[in-house]
């Protein structure tokens, strides 16, 4: 069975805690006995006979709320998707002076012309951006803090919802799978 890594938006931030257990619970109950987690932000490793990571992700997101009291996006990927994209993450990284940044931020599908053009608008001498598939590569030249771009700037321009990670977590992630 394939392996396939959910990316939950908004666990354990802005109050929506829980522990990692209890996820774990969730998805064993969803039947995904092997389920287990990968740090304290939403990261889920499972198997599935599925060969339709969209379906998982409705199936996911529909399936979890209920279990989790609110509703969070889930963002699948297969395990070769996640080690292509921590490797194309690291590599953009090498080109970034100390401070900065490397961040995936995950589509819910596949970036059309629209996205890529509303991304490319918001490019700056401190920020610059790399669409690929379902997944929009920030670069930030200096500390993040510093940058006026953020996950939520995003969803509010390209008008959906989004998660992200930094290219460090998912290195360490890929490496496991």
């Amino acid at each position: 069975m394939p392996t396939y890594v959910a990316f939950l938006r908004a666990i354990n931030v802005t109050g929506r805690f829980v522990k990692m257990t209890a996820l774990a619970e969730a998805f064993h109950a969803a039947g995904h006995a092997d389920a287990r987690t990968f740090l304290q932000s939403g990261n889920v490793v499972f198997t599935s006979s599925s060969r339709s990571p969209a379906k998982l992700q409705a199936a996911l997101q529909d399936g979890l709320e209920p279990r989790l009291g609110f509703r969070s996006e889930a963002f699948v990927r297969m395990a070769a998707e996640v080690r292509a994209i921590a490797a194309h993450a690291i590599g953009l990284q090498g080109g970034v002076a100390a401070g900065g940044e490397v961040n995936v931020c995950l589509l819910p599908e596949a970036a059309t012309p629209g996205i890529t053009a509303v991304v490319a608008s918001l490019a700056t001498d401190l920020d610059a951006f790399d669409v690929r598939e379902r997944e929009v590569y920030w670069i930030c030249r200096t500390r993040q803090s510093a940058s006026t771009f953020s996950n939520a700037t995003l969803e509010r321009r390209l008008r959906l919802r989004t998660t992200l990670r930094r290219a460090s977590m998912l290195a360490r992630l890929a490496a496991e799978l």
